[in-house]
């Protein structure tokens, strides 16, 4: 499926028949959906700020409860799914997901917590190379995150967090623009750390040829993939990319919260003198239970060696519930998926009579996600409260900007039609 030979038309039998011809609308009944008053079901818009929760999370988490209570401490060893090496099953899988090879990614902590690992690494200031790099309106974690390293490291934010902003006017970076700056003062970067889509605007950056031109001038790449991973076909280790730090509660569905991803490319994985905070869980499983009789910290060749602590086996559940799902889906099939389902979202909004809303998110697929932000002509704010009180579950970021995403695993296209007569409705009221 994709948007080039979606029929797109205005007509509800037209957003039918898209649903009757898509290939993954089996998997929307694998998710549980929050109910209204009524006892039906929003349309959920938000998964890009919380995804669904899957029907077989339940299960994953009872068979460890169910393991904690017949097992006990055992369980480490004879669970199922052994407690001790649990984090590895998503070796593959975490891999998959990203664009890696086995042994690059780890899923452990929080996303920013994995920032800070990864920034007490890889920030590595020189006489030459001080600065780190940002977009401009980065999420705000990630930026004070790299201002605390900035100043551990004895070195002034205000001089040293250098943004790379859109043209006056723009709201989004053009990729010429980025490649441009970096040409220009990469040089001068220690570290450069973007987002793979910029959570405001829902900008899909060009990552591979920002990473090589990064690269090309000396500056060690990141990327937070907090609203790309599940959301985007990832080529991190082709592109290169240093490090990567991901999010696992949005796209990924794995609930409130949920155990994060981080990815480091098997160059520095394979690489045991690199600076880092150790933690037994990095220690070599060979030598991690000897406990007081291992003096030295022997860290675990690849992204599982950044491990601190062992992992929340309960919070780890439904993560291993979700990434099945991501399987079996596929990020091809699902990627298509959604240039089609956003695609048909753009292409409704922009029938809309006059210029009521403003799409602020790249017209091109390619510089996109599922998500579009909008703003609306009458107040992004006050139609926002319309919107979920007539049953729509989205977002709103201040100061003015609507975040509406369907996602590909349990949106339909008849719920993107509905939503947009519903929209419509709404601004034909507040005339």
């Amino acid at each position: 499926m994709t948007a080039e030979a979606a029929p797109f038309t205005l007509d509800e039998t037209a957003a039918r028949r898209l649903d009757a011809d898509d290939p993954l609308r089996g998997f929307r009944e694998r998710f549980a959906f929050p109910l209204r008053p009524d006892g039906t079901p929003p349309i959920y818009f938000v998964g890009n700020s919380l995804g669904l929760m899957p029907l077989d999370a339940r299960k994953a988490v009872e068979q460890e409860l169910d393991a904690w209570a017949t097992l006990g401490v055992e369980a480490h060893w004879k669970a199922a799914t052994p407690w001790v090496s649990y984090h590895e099953v998503f070796r593959e899988s975490g891999a998959r997901l990203v664009g890696a090879v086995p042994g690059e990614v780890v899923m452990m902590n929080s996303l920013t917590v994995n920032l800070h690992l990864m920034l007490a690494t890889f920030y590595q200031p020189t006489d030459g190379r001080v600065a780190i790099a940002m977009e401009a309106n980065a999420f705000p974690s990630d930026t004070y995150a790299v201002q605390s390293h900035l100043r551990q490291r004895g070195q002034d934010p205000a001089r040293h967090l250098k943004v790379i902003a859109p043209r006056a006017g723009e709201v989004t970076l053009r990729s010429e623009d980025i490649l441009a700056w970096l040409e220009q003062h990469g040089k001068t970067i220690a570290l450069l750390l973007l987002p793979g889509v910029n959570y405001y605007s829902g900008q899909l950056f060009d990552l591979g040829a920002i990473a090589k031109e990064a690269r090309r001038q000396g500056c060690v790449v990141g990327y937070d993939l907090a609203h790309a991973a599940g959301n985007a076909v990832l080529r991190l280790h082709d592109w290169d990319v240093d490090f990567a730090a991901w999010c696992s509660y949005k796209y990924l569905n794995s609930g409130p919260g949920a155990v994060a991803g981080c990815f480091i490319h098997e160059r520095h994985g394979k690489n045991p003198s690199l600076p880092r905070f150790a933690g037994w869980w990095g220690n070599d499983p060979e030598t991690r239970f000897l406990m007081h009789l291992n003096e030295q910290f022997i860290p675990r060749s690849g992204a599982d060696g950044w491990q601190i602590s062992n992992p929340p086996i309960l919070a780890m559940a439904p993560l291993k519930a979700s990434l099945g799902i991501f399987d079996e889906a596929g990020m091809d099939r699902l990627r298509s998926k959604s240039v089609a389902l956003t695609g048909y979202l753009e292409y409704l909004l922009t029938q809309l009579p006059g210029d009521r809303v403003e799409i602020l998110t790249p017209s091109d697929p390619g510089q996109r996600g599922c998500q579009l932000s909008l703003r609306v002509a009458q107040g992004s704010e006050a139609m926002f409260d319309r919107i979920t009180a007539a049953g729509v579950l989205c977002d709103y970021r201040h100061p003015d900007v609507i975040r509406v995403a369907p996602v590909p695993l349990y949106n339909t296209f008849h719920e993107v039609w509905r939503f947009v007569r519903i929209l419509d409705g709404l601004l034909m009221a507040s005339l």
